[in-house]
C-alpha cells in the first residue's frame, strides 16, 4: 500500500485528565492523566496506522520534552523521523470537567523554530520516499508564512500527492501557490479564508468550487461538526449529514478525518467512499475521551452508517 509520510512542525505532548469541576484560583485536582503524542500529522500517522495504513511521522522536536514525545512516540510504534530544534516541544493539556461533560483544552504557542532549522527539515522530507506528503498543524514561530508553498514544491518533485490541514495566512499562502491534492479545512477555517460568512451549503459549495475552478486544489473537504462535511473536486459539490452521536472530546477529530480520506485514497477508492471514511473516523473520534483519537471499531461501525453523499452543486466546467 502507497506509504503515507506526514510532518508536525509544531508537535506536542498530549495531557488528557479528568476532574469534577474546574474553578479558579484553588487547585484543581484532577485523576485518569494519560499523555499521548499529539500535533496535527502525528495524529494523522497514528489514525492511520490504526487503519491498518503504512504511515511514517516526521516532526520537529527539542528540549527535555522533545525526548518524552520520542519515547510516546515509540510506545505508539509509530514509524518516525525526528527533526531537532533548540527550543522546547510544548505540552498541552484537556481537562474533562464531570460535573458539566465539557472540556477544557489548553494549548500552548510552541516553540520559535530557526530558519536554519525549518529549511533543513525540507532537505530532510526531500529524502524522504511517500505517495502522499500531509502538512498538518499550525505553524510555530519563526516558520515562513509560505512554507508549505516549499513543502508541496518538494511534493511534486517527489512525485507525491500533497495533503494539507491548516488554517490562516498559512493555508492562504499554500492555495494561492497551487498543487494541493486535498485541502481540509473546518467551517471556521474556511470562513476565514475566503472573508465571509457562508450561510448555507450551497454558499460553502460555491466557494470550494472555486479552489478547484482556479487550479488550486484538485479536492476541498469542509467539516463542519455536526452539520456534516463537504467535499468539493471536478465532478461538482456533495455533502454528507453528521452521523448523530454523543461527543466525549473533539481532540483530534479533524486529523481523524484527513489521515481516514488520505488512508481511502492510498487504497485505490473514489474520491466519495474516501470522504465517506474520512466523516466516519472524525465521527468515531468524538466518541473516545481526551487524546484516544479513533478506534479502528468504532470507525468500521460509523462507516456503515455513513449516507451517500448529496450533490448539492454541479461539475466544474
Amino acid at each position: 500500500m502507497p506509504k503515507i509520510v506526514t510532518l508536525t512542525l509544531n508537535p506536542a505532548i498530549d495531557g488528557s485528565c479528568e476532574a469534577d469541576r474546574v474553578f479558579p484560583t484553588h487547585k484543581v485536582r484532577t485523576r485518569g492523566e494519560k499523555y499521548d503524542p499529539g500535533g496535527g500529522g502525528i495524529n494523522v500517522a497514528r489514525v492511520a496506522s490504526r487503519l491498518g495504513g503504512d504511515a511514517h511521522a516526521c516532526y520537529l522536536a527539542g528540549g527535555v520534552t522533545g525526548t518524552v514525545l520520542d519515547s510516546l512516540l515509540d510506545a505508539h510504534g509509530l514509524s518516525r523521523t525526528r527533526m531537532d530544534i533548540a527550543d522546547h516541544t510544548r505540552v498541552s493539556l484537556a481537562v474533562h470537567e464531570l460535573e458539566t461533560g465539557l472540556e477544557y483544552r489548553f494549548v500552548p504557542e510552541g516553540p520559535s523554530v530557526a530558519e536554519a532549522e525549518w529549511r533543513s527539515c525540507l532537505d530532510a522530507i526531500a529524502r524522504i520516499d511517500g505517495h502522499y506528503l500531509v502538512a498538518s498543524g499550525s505553524l510555530p514561530r519563526g516558520v515562513p508564512d509560505d512554507f508549505y508553498c516549499r513543502l508541496a514544491e518538494v511534493a511534486a518533485g517527489r512525485g507525491a500527492k500533497f495533503v494539507l490541514d491548516t488554517s490562516g495566512e498559512a493555508l492562504a499562502r499554500t492555495l494561492a501557490c497551487g498543487g494541493v491534492f486535498l485541502v481540509k479545512p473546518s467551517i471556521g477555517e474556511f470562513e476565514r479564508y475566503v472573508g465571509q460568512a457562508l450561510p448555507d451549503m450551497e454558499a460553502i459549495a460555491v466557494a470550494a468550487l472555486s479552489i478547484v475552478r482556479e487550479g488550486k486544489a484538485d479536492h476541498v473537504a469542509v467539516t463542519m461538526g455536526h452539520r456534516g462535511a463537504l467535499l468539493a473536486d471536478r465532478s461538482g459539490a456533495y455533502s454528507l449529514p453528521a452521523v448523530p452521536v454523543e461527543a466525549k472530546s473533539a481532540v483530534g477529530a479533524g486529523d481523524s478525518f484527513v489521515a481516514a480520506m488520505t488512508l481511502g485514497f492510498a487504497r485505490g477508492w473514489s474520491a466519495m467512499e474516501a470522504f465517506r471514511f474520512g466523516l466516519a473516523a472524525g465521527t468515531a473520534a468524538v466518541l473516545s475521551p481526551g487524546t484516544d483519537l479513533c478506534r479502528g471499531e468504532d470507525v468500521e461501525e460509523m462507516f456503515a452508517r455513513v449516507a451517500r453523499p448529496v450533490r448539492v452543486a454541479p461539475a466544474v466546467e
